[in-house]
């Protein structure tokens, strides 16, 4: 199954088939955030690095990509910009 047409959302399936066929060209992409669906269909935003993978002659062999789920990282973030604003109104 492809990875991409089945997981990533419309809007981000250009950005993301970019950096998996960048990394098959041998330019690799670091922090790549984007929002993919779970199997049960829930979002989740993803970290990703995308590295190039060579055999033993350099020449490219594939890509391995590492996701990791920073869904929670993003909610505090959010929060934390929340509390900012609000506190800031209350200042002003």
């Amino acid at each position: 199954k492809n990875l991409v047409e089945q997981f990533i959302a419309s809007e981000n399936k250009t950005a993301v088939k970019t950096v998996l066929d960048n990394a098959l060209q041998g330019r690799e992409t670091a922090n790549f955030e984007f929002p993919l669906f779970t199997k049960d269909h829930q979002r989740i935003d993803v970290l990703l690095n995308a590295t190039t993978r060579r055999d033993n002659m350099s020449n490219i062999v594939g890509v391995v990509g590492v996701g990791q789920d920073i869904t929670e990282r993003k909610v505090a973030e959010q929060d934390l910009l929340r509390v900012a604003t609000d506190l800031r109104a209350l200042i002003d």
